[in-house]
């Protein structure tokens, strides 16, 4: 069985928030963990990640040195957050094999994803990413190009594009990864941003991909079984934060589809995740689990666990 397993970035801090490079060491040992166990079992495992708190943290850095050295793009912040994560992931799931006697080494892959340049973000970016400026040190950055908004009385902040994604251009390199035998981390943060111009080359843009999306891109082009986005709950809820709350278990994409379009899951936190295992349900994939770290063995051995959702 291949499984893709995507970790949102907060998965990646300390519980109260906190991105220290110790919180992040010890999220990620946590983490890794449960991917431990599932490889034990025998699953092939390909792990994308979230990258919020690590690209805010970088942004923070553009923001103070602004006036003094050219803020590094959003496209350059992808590979960095990539690369580090990337190999924090690696220390620690090739510890916890070692701690269970598994024989089986991890690797990381830069990973692009192609967007469309005349995606309509481009033109009206709304995507509010990083922290609220005054409007003087928003300045400094809209004098490099960047786009920041008046939001009142919090004060400006900067707005990009989250275009669709439609391409993971580095895919081919995670199968080769898999089928020769590797737990493979890739395409954090959904990918790269990156556009083909006329003449054919790629080029980095300034945007940020949906991490879940594209987790469900990269799941449908290297063919996994089963998609785990895992989350700090065991399921998705309906009726969230009422008296009629209640657990969602094993549900039709259908029946999903329904849901969603009732109203049941905010288009900030569970709505996205929702949209991503319909996509790769209804885009030939045999099934799609949200739940948390706790449950995902269970839940990708078929055991009653997390928000299941299966073809129709």
């Amino acid at each position: 069985m291949k499984v893709l397993l995507a970790l949102g970035g907060n998965a990646m801090t300390n519980v109260d928030g906190r991105a220290r490079p110790e919180d992040q060491i010890a999220a990620a040992e946590a983490a890794m963990e449960a991917v431990a166990g599932l490889v034990a079992a025998g699953v092939d495992v390909v792990v994308t990640h979230g990258n919020g708190p690590q690209v805010g943290n970088l942004l923070v850095k553009n923001e103070l040195a602004a006036a003094v050295v050219p803020p590094v793009p959003l496209d350059w912040c992808g590979a960095q957050t990539q690369g580090t994560l990337g190999f924090v992931l690696m220390d620690a799931l090739d510890a916890s094999l070692a701690r269970r006697g598994v024989d089986k080494r991890s690797a990381a892959v830069v990973t692009r994803t192609r967007v469309d340049a005349d995606d309509a973000g481009f033109t009206s970016p709304t995507k509010p990413i990083g922290r609220f400026l005054s409007a003087e040190e928003a300045g400094h950055l809209m004098d490099h190009g960047e786009t920041w908004q008046d939001r009142g009385e919090k004060g400006w902040r900067r707005v990009v594009a989250s275009p669709e994604p439609l391409e993971v251009i580095d895919a081919p390199a995670v199968h080769a990864l898999v089928e020769a035998g590797f737990v493979v981390i890739a395409n954090g943060g959904g990918g790269i941003p990156v556009v083909r111009r006329e003449d054919g080359v790629l080029e980095g843009v300034e945007a940020v991909i949906d991490k879940d999306l594209g987790a469900a891109l990269l799941a449908r082009s290297i063919t996994v079984d089963v998609l785990v986005i895992a989350t700090d709950v065991p399921n998705a809820v309906l009726h969230y934060g009422t008296p009629e709350a209640a657990p969602l278990g094993r549900v039709t994409v259908a029946e999903m589809r329904g849901l969603a379009a009732e109203g049941h899951f905010a288009s900030g936190s569970m709505g996205p995740k929702v949209d991503a295992v319909c996509r790769f349900v209804e885009n030939g994939g045999g099934r799609a689990v949200i739940t948390n770290l706790d449950h995902i063995v269970d839940a990708v051995t078929g055991e009653d666990a997390g928000t299941v959702v299966v073809p129709n």
